[in-house]
């Protein structure tokens, strides 16, 4: 069977994941389904956490994404991101301002998070028609347990941050823009277009908050968006989520790419969103938390038993929740 662009599905990375090299008692966590970074013991009272992960939907903007995707997945563990380097692939016949156009903006996020860039590899390669940039984000966890995407317990709460296809939201409206601006308008587009920067991409301070709160689980949602970000982090935990779709906040030029397209803005790019897992009360005081520091959150559903039995609530139906390897944005022509 040939496989299709998007994710790869459980069952074939459960058979990848399973090749794991060399035994090192150091190795806390490795590869395993919906977990977001290995954890590495250093010292006593030190972790090392790691990260990788590529850009390859968007070109405009790439080394942004890059490093903030990749920062978020380290945060998602509790850890403070502290070092990034990145392998740039360009494809034949581009412009030779573009490799340091990408190392610029790599660089730029990376000031904005207090971040080193420590060194990576750049090269023309043949094959590819837009660039690729494969992202590795190092960071610490000191004299503290690490939050794990498996962490979640019956009865907990599922938090949302900010919404649903944030950066799905930001690609489109740069990747079609002409066709988003003749629907929504220009004013309308250019807020979409800046997604990447407000409410932007970086999770880093509500991932921060969220150690404050009794945090259980933490998880980045990427490809598939919200929906898969949830299935994810329910597999990890060898439980089960009841989704409240209604619940998940959406912005509005989100909504209105969306219908422009067709497509599911809960199935979206979702990086600028943060799931994670809370006590009822907690979860409560955490949403208040983020309102002082005026990053809106919500509550979007609950953690229940049972393993497989993730469901969807929207409106007065109830739907499983199902693996989603291909993201919305693959449906755009």
């Amino acid at each position: 069977m040939t496989l299709k662009t998007g994710k790869l599905s459980p069952r074939l990375l459960a058979k990848s994941i399973r090749h794991t090299g060399a035994r090192d008692r150091r190795v806390l966590l490795g590869p395993k389904l919906g977990e977001d970074a290995a954890i590495v013991r250093i010292g006593k009272d030190r972790l090392l956490v790691l990260k990788t992960d590529p850009v390859t939907y968007a070109s405009e903007m790439i080394g942004h994404y890059a490093v903030h995707i990749n920062a978020n997945d380290v945060a998602t563990r509790g850890a403070t991101p502290a070092w990034f380097q990145a392998t740039i692939l360009l494809p034949e016949g581009c412009d030779e301002k573009l490799p340091e156009e990408i190392s610029r903006q790599i660089s730029s996020a990376c000031l904005e998070l207090d971040i080193a860039v420590v060194g990576g590899h750049t090269e023309v390669t043949p094959g590819i028609s837009n660039p690729i940039v494969v992202g590795d984000m190092h960071g610490l966890i000191e004299k503290r347990k690490p939050v794990l995407t498996s962490g979640a317990r019956v009865g907990d709460t599922v938090v949302l941050t900010k919404g649903a296809g944030i950066e799905g939201t930001a690609t489109i409206a740069r990747m079609k823009a002409a066709a988003v601006e003749k629907r929504i308008g220009p004013a309308a587009t250019k807020r979409a277009a800046r997604f990447l920067f407000r409410p932007g991409l970086s999770v880093i301070p509500e991932a921060k908050a969220a150690l404050e709160f009794g945090v259980t689980a933490m998880h980045d949602p990427t490809e598939g968006g919200v929906l898969m970000g949830v299935y994810e982090m329910a597999s990890a935990s060898g439980r089960s989520i009841e989704l409240r779709a209604d619940d998940i906040p959406v912005l509005p030029e989100t909504t209105r790419i969306c219908e422009l397209f067709g497509i599911d803005p809960l199935g979206l790019l979702g990086s600028g969103a943060l799931l994670a897992t809370f006590r009822p009360n907690d979860a409560e005081e955490y949403i208040d938390a983020l309102k002082e520091m005026r990053i809106k959150a919500a509550a979007i559903g609950s953690v229940i038993s049972g393993k497989n039995g993730s469901k969807i609530v929207r409106g007065g139906s109830v739907t499983p929740l199902v693996s989603c390897e291909r993201d919305e944005l693959l449906r755009i022509s």
